[in-house]
């Protein structure tokens, strides 16, 4: 078996079919990138159909509308963009009614109305009247998930200031241990105190109530103490 000289590979191949290659591949990287371009300029609606992305920036003619939110006995009066979604909507009535976007929904015509859905779709006009009530679901869930973060947050924090006390518990044992080599002694009551720290420590860990990877930060270093 013989191997094939660069001159000969090169002389196999024309100069005009490597062209015409390179073309073909270069308008397909277009038409790829226009379409990914098209794609990034769609919107999805509730309902899963593709649309335009509305750019209000580019597009300043739009009117701004006056709706009538009822909430509880109470009423707000909104100015917002004609084309603007439920959703920013919410975003605007969070101060006024101290409900957080998410724990909110929407009734307009009798009919709840996704964040994502339009206000000019929904025919909303100036003066409209849209009813708001409070989704008590979506806020226990909020709240529970604030907790959680809360939680982790201080396991955490709580790990990590063992974990730094337990780096200068070791650093003490490093220097009772080269005490000992070089004395050939070292203080009973020094070591028992060591441990007795060391063993605090370990059972602080224990104690600590550690989810997802909290759960290896833990036992990596209760492992420290194993080893």
């Amino acid at each position: 078996m013989g191997f094939l000289s660069v001159s000969k590979i090169n002389c196999n191949v024309k100069p005009k079919r490597n062209i015409e290659i390179k073309l073909k591949v270069q308008r397909k990287m277009v038409s790829i990138e226009n379409q990914s371009q098209r794609v990034s300029e769609l919107d999805i609606r509730p309902g899963g159909m593709l649309v335009q992305k509305r750019d209000f920036n580019s597009n300043p003619s739009f009117p701004t509308i006056k709706v009538k939110v009822k909430f509880g006995s109470s009423y707000h009066h909104i100015q917002i963009n004609s084309h603007a979604s439920f959703g920013e909507l919410k975003k605007l009535l969070a101060e006024p009614t101290g409900l957080h976007p998410e724990e909110q929904k929407l009734i307009y015509k009798n009919k709840e109305r996704n964040s994502k859905a339009y206000l000019d779709v929904a025919r909303v006009q100036n003066g409209s009247k849209i009813v708001l009530v409070e989704d008590i679901l979506s806020k226990e869930r909020r709240c529970l998930e604030i907790l959680k973060n809360q939680k982790f947050q201080i396991s955490s924090n709580f790990l990590k200031e063992i974990n730094l006390e337990v780096n200068k518990l070791f650093q003490e044992v490093g220097s009772v241990h080269l005490k000992a080599c070089k004395d050939g002694r070292v203080y009973e009551k020094e070591v028992d105190d060591l441990i007795e720290l060391l063993m605090r420590k370990l059972i602080q860990l224990d104690e600590i109530e550690v989810v997802g990877d909290l759960r290896l930060q833990r036992r990596q270093q209760v492992s420290v103490f194993v080893a």
